[in-house]
């Protein structure tokens, strides 16, 4: 059996390259994770539920407009201080005060400006260290007030390559039919839906990876094919979450995200 690691010790690989083509007013300038919500971009606000639980790696899948994550996380520091600049040969910076909290290692993976999802999983798979037979995977566009421990252990103790988390909000994404906590098919934004839905936030075995999202495969979307396969040979297991989670998908739900963070009343904090 695998050896056993805390969820501190594993990585998280969030899917940033798509184009966000419902958020167009917005996404014309920046890709959609870099989108801000409050003084901080989307991606910030993923990437802080997974460090409230320890998590410090982080792999970023990036595709469109990918120079947009590399400005920001190479100025992270000098965004958030002031900050003395000694010009000329061996110019070097100085931060004054405060300038964050996060120690996150963050890798910038070019997965490619038109790579499907399975294919962005696929390529940026190498930076996973030697050991980390086990990742978590997520979206960039989504945030939830989810137990990352307990989603986890759900995953240690059923066993299968993959779990996601089921979440239950109006239509239009992958539905997700149960038997308990196994996933027995999986439908990527069917016409009708009545169950769960996908809501990212997933645990994979690194051998799901080796199975189902074989070289090349660029042109594989995780959602289909792979997730469906993993379905039908029982590898495929649902975290059912019943608290808050919200994507980030039209105009209309970038101003509700903003709306909460500002008056203060942001569910997906509450585990910060």
């Amino acid at each position: 059996m695998a050896r056993v690691k805390d969820p501190s010790l594993l990585p998280a690989m969030i899917l940033c390259g798509g184009q966000g083509s419902r958020l167009r007013d917005v996404t014309e300038a920046l890709p959609k994770p870099m989108v801000p919500v409050g003084r901080h971009p989307m991606v910030w606000h993923v990437m802080k539920s997974f460090a409230a639980f320890g998590v410090r790696r982080f792999i970023l899948c990036l595709g469109y407009k990918r120079e947009a994550f590399i400005d920001y996380f190479l100025n992270y520091h000098a965004r958030a201080a002031d900050v003395t600049i000694t010009l000329g040969q061996g110019g070097r910076l100085k931060y004054h005060g405060h300038h964050g909290e996060e120690d996150w290692e963050v890798t910038l993976a070019d997965t490619g400006e038109r790579t499907m999802t399975g294919g962005r999983v696929a390529r940026a798979a190498k930076y996973l260290a030697a050991d980390d037979d086990t990742f978590f995977l997520t979206y960039g566009d989504g945030v939830a007030n989810i137990d990352v421990a307990g989603l986890l252990a759900h995953h240690r103790r059923h066993q299968q390559l993959m779990t996601v988390t089921a979440v239950h909000p109006g239509g239009r994404f992958g539905e997700v039919a149960l038997e308990g906590d196994r996933v027995v098919s999986f439908h990527e934004k069917p016409q009708t839906q009545s169950g769960f839905v996908n809501g990212g936030f997933m645990v994979v075995r690194r051998e799901f990876v080796d199975r189902y999202l074989p070289a090349p495969c660029d042109d594989l979307v995780l959602e289909q094919e792979p997730m469906r396969g993993a379905a039908r040979e029982g590898q495929l297991a649902a975290y059912v979450h019943r608290g808050f989670w919200q994507c980030m998908d039209t105009p209309r739900e970038h101003q509700l995200l903003n709306e909460l963070w500002e008056r203060g009343d942001a569910p997906w904090t509450e585990r910060w």
